[in-house]
């Protein structure tokens, strides 16, 4: 499957989660620079994590561009994309942060109960554990990948939900069918291309089957028209370095074309430093 895509709308979606987990204890080897700023595969975990109170304190609730808004942790993404017929909910994070993120939608003036479908982009604990709370709360019909890839090879365009449509790009390689999602969004008259990443990290140890993944959706990503890149952690994104620039009238920080591939780079360093010393010989 070369691209995989996916025109959302209610009624299309079918409920499927799995919940992945986590290697735990990175190495702290090997090491790769990008940009000036030097990455180990545990700094990356580290700076994508935090700590636990960063993965439970809601970040304050914004607007990124158009009707993308974010409501998730320091350091847990959660997106919610607003449309006349309702909301879109990507990634619900842990269980236990989905009162954090249902205060923060309401204080952006939304109504929790208006979601209409939740999102995944990969099947991980951190950033799908509350899917299935969440569609109990609301009634939101749940989209994930089990395994990840069957269901997003099932699914068929069916319209758009107000107006907005999300198109899938399996991007698989931490784990089988990890996804990153594009979509449109307007703000000040012009259009922007939203790019929505999920995590491009690569396991500690890369098998023939996960590098020709990889391999894949690092192509892939760099043919993605981008103009408002996003992440499953904020970090991937600097979101709170841009979000320290939003002032009125001043030109939006999250619109940021030049650093579409900057997290795919560093990711793609890394895989690229595991797999060379987990080959010596091949050197």
């Amino acid at each position: 499957m070369n691209r995989a895509t996916a025109c959302l709308a209610a009624g299309a979606l079918a409920a499927v989660l799995v919940v992945g987990t986590r290697a735990q204890g990175p190495a702290d080897h090997p090491t790769v620079t990008v940009d000036g700023q030097t990455y180990t595969p545990a700094s990356i975990l580290a700076r994508n994590m935090g700590t636990p109170a960063d993965q439970e304190t809601a970040f304050p609730p914004h607007r990124i561009v158009g009707n993308v808004y974010y409501v998730g942790t320091r350091t847990l993404s959660s997106f919610l994309i607003v449309t006349p017929q309702g909301s879109i909910l990507l990634d619900t994070t842990y269980e236990r942060n989905v009162p954090v993120i249902q205060r923060s939608v309401e204080q952006l003036g939304f109504r929790f109960s208006d979601i209409r479908i939740v999102l995944g982009n990969h099947a991980h604990s951190d950033h799908q554990e509350g899917d299935a709370l969440v569609r109990q709360m609301t009634g939101a019909q749940v989209m994930a990948m089990a395994d990840d890839v069957p269901p997003l090879r099932a699914m068929k365009p069916a319209g758009m939900l107000g107006g907005v449509t999300l198109v899938a790009h399996l991007t698989a390689g931490h784990t089988p069918g990890a996804t990153t999602w594009t979509m449109k969004a307007t703000e000040g008259g012009k259009n922007y291309d939203v790019v929505l990443f999920t995590s491009l990290r690569a396991p500690g140890a890369v098998s023939p089957a996960v590098a020709a993944m990889l391999d894949r959706s690092f192509r892939l990503v760099r043919t993605l028209p981008c103009d408002v890149p996003l992440g499953d952690h904020p970090a991937q994104y600097r979101m709170q370095e841009k979000y320290a620039k939003l002032k009125s009238g001043a030109p939006n920080p999250f619109v940021e074309k030049a650093g579409c591939l900057t997290e795919a780079r560093i990711q793609e360093a890394m895989y690229r430093a595991v797999v060379a010393e987990q080959n010596p010989h091949q050197q």
